[in-house]
């Protein structure tokens, strides 16, 4: 008999905890943006519980403050899974202590790949956990920092994946690696499968402001990337140069054309994002794109222009220094 009691009153203070959190979480999906003070005065939880909650939702990418402690559900997140995150954060992540219907595997299953949120799909391939680790978590991990440079994934090193989650261990890096090559040739293969082509200004500020969002919505930081394109204007890949203040001294052609020499491009496209939303350019940044198109004349590569991003608009260099009619 003590040992059911014992038994009872665990169950009791599991499911407190679980109607604890969902109270906050439930509070959170019924708004579209909301305020910490407002939750702190509606909520009976603690202040300080739910400053945490809120804090974890944005480290993992669900929530992004849009001013001082004003949040609101990331766009590109898709409807947050409140039950399966809060049984997921109460269990560890492990897998078999979720709901079998919450489980990727059997997701895949029942809905097809199609429908698996890039976590999810990487547990699957992960497979198994690590103590204090589980697949679910392991892949929530490494696609906090993959999801808005996916094109970077396959050149990731295993040190680099260990780092991000224990679960990543030989095999699960393995399985990730081999995924995504299977992938690649399949896609290769495939009748109709064409790369975007960026053949102008309007052509650039579109694909940088739809392949660039996280930059956009996302980031307190100035950073830029170059986009490499092949001989018909092809997007072969992107790659980040630098964070911070966009300066002349650091944005150095050495980095910048190291990674177009590398794709064997033919031309690059420059981008960085104004956090303040105002994408006029500053005189930087036009010096900067001086520098980095008169070193790549000297070695072939042209600079086909530079977009700055901005919110909601976005203005491209080569048509803002264009002489009027």
């Amino acid at each position: 008999m003590p040992g059911k009691r014992s038994v009872h009153a665990s169950n009791r203070v599991a499911d407190e905890r679980f109607r604890r959190y969902q109270r906050v979480i439930d509070k959170l999906i019924a708004s579209r943006e909301f305020h910490l003070k407002e939750l702190h005065q509606t909520l009976v939880e603690k202040p300080a519980f739910v400053t945490r909650l809120i804090n974890e939702l944005i480290a993992q990418g669900w929530l992004i403050e849009i001013q001082p402690r004003s949040y609101r559900w990331h766009p590109q997140r898709g409807p947050f899974p409140g039950e399966q995150w809060i049984h997921e954060k109460l269990s560890g992540g492990q897998i078999r202590e979720s709901p079998l219907q919450d489980r990727p595997r059997e997701r895949l299953l029942a809905m097809g790949a199609e429908h698996l949120r890039l976590a999810e799909l990487l547990a699957i391939l992960i497979r198994s956990g690590r103590p204090g680790e589980s697949a679910v978590s392991g892949g929530e991990k490494v696609a906090r920092v993959f999801a808005h440079r996916l094109q970077d994934l396959p050149r990731a090193g295993r040190g680099e994946l260990k780092s991000l989650s224990s679960a990543v261990e030989k095999t699960a890096f393995c399985q990730i690696m081999a995924g995504i090559e299977l992938g690649r040739r399949i896609a290769a293969r495939a009748p109709n499968h064409t790369l975007p082509q960026i053949s102008s200004s309007t052509e650039a500020i579109e694909y940088c402001s739809r392949h660039f969002e996280r930059l956009v919505l996302d980031s307190k930081q100035e950073e830029f990337h170059i986009v490499s394109l092949d001989t018909k204007n092809r997007v072969i890949a992107s790659h980040q140069i630098t964070v911070g203040t966009l300066d002349a001294s650091l944005v150095h052609p050495r980095e910048v054309f190291r990674a177009a020499i590398k794709d064997a491009a033919s031309s690059i496209l420059l981008v960085h994002n104004h956090p303040s939303g105002d994408p006029t350019p500053s005189r930087e940044d036009i010096s900067v794109t001086r520098r980095l198109e008169s070193a790549g004349k000297l070695i072939g590569i042209d600079v086909i222009d530079h977009v700055v991003l901005g919110y909601p608009a976005a203005v491209s260099i080569r048509e803002y220094e264009a002489p009027g009619p």
